[in-house]
């Protein structure tokens, strides 16, 4: 069965230039459309896709909201936020509100291509330069909290170092040769880390390490 995607976006050019690249692949499928975040959630309830492609700036419903309310009750669909800007402050909110990664729109075809079927097998597209700018950017003034999190003491030092990397932006290979492990080791740790801290893809566990202190923008 072909992935199935739905194109979120309020420019009818965006969309058509999508389904063009994205229809180009036989394992993938746009199964509709919509322009603004009313119009996916309402989509996303009668179709349930597997992967959202979802603008930010919209009309009606920004896709932020729009993502929150999709995360929250379609678990299994996955959404994947698209902008213009690499340091668009709404980016933040959208991975805060359960988005698994994002896009700039003018990612290259093969690039978006890999990104949803990367998203659709369960894991999340993290970019080490957009994430830490964007992180550095709209962490900076915040503190650690003044108490450890609980998830946090269920870690063991070993996945402690796993979350830093992936907070850091490494692929499981690039924190295997850091940490002198294999891939395979490297991703079993990273399902422990997800599963302790109740965070269901990187992308969310990037921001909880941020948020609670594990690492600090620049570091």
């Amino acid at each position: 069965m072909p992935i199935t995607i739905l194109l979120v976006d309020d420019q009818e050019l965006m969309r058509m230039g999508l389904r063009m690249i994205i229809d180009a692949h036989p394992d993938l499928k746009v199964i509709s459309e919509a322009g603004n975040g009313k119009e996916a959630v309402d989509e996303v309830r009668r179709s349930s896709p597997d992967v959202v492609l979802m603008d930010v700036r919209m009309p009606v419903l920004d896709g932020i909201a729009a993502t929150r309310q999709i995360v929250k009750s379609h678990c299994e669909t996955r959404v994947l936020v698209m902008t213009t800007f690499d340091l668009d402050e709404h980016v933040l909110g959208a991975l805060q509100a359960g988005a698994s990664g994002f896009l700039l729109k003018d990612t290259p075809p093969e690039d978006l291509v890999s990104a949803i079927r990367v998203v659709a097998a369960g894991d999340a597209v993290v970019s080490p330069k957009i994430t830490r700018r964007l992180l550095d950017r709209f962490l900076a003034g915040e503190h650690a909290p003044s108490e450890e999190p609980e998830q946090l003491s269920l870690l063991t030092e070993r996945e402690r170092e796993v979350l830093g990397l992936v907070a850091a932006g490494l692929s499981n290979l690039e924190i295997g040769s850091a940490l002198h492990l294999s891939e395979a080791t490297v991703k079993t740790h990273v399902g422990r880390v997800l599963s302790k801290l109740g965070v269901r893809d990187r992308v969310q566990a990037v921001v909880f390490a941020y948020e609670n202190g594990l690492v600090r923008p620049g570091s």
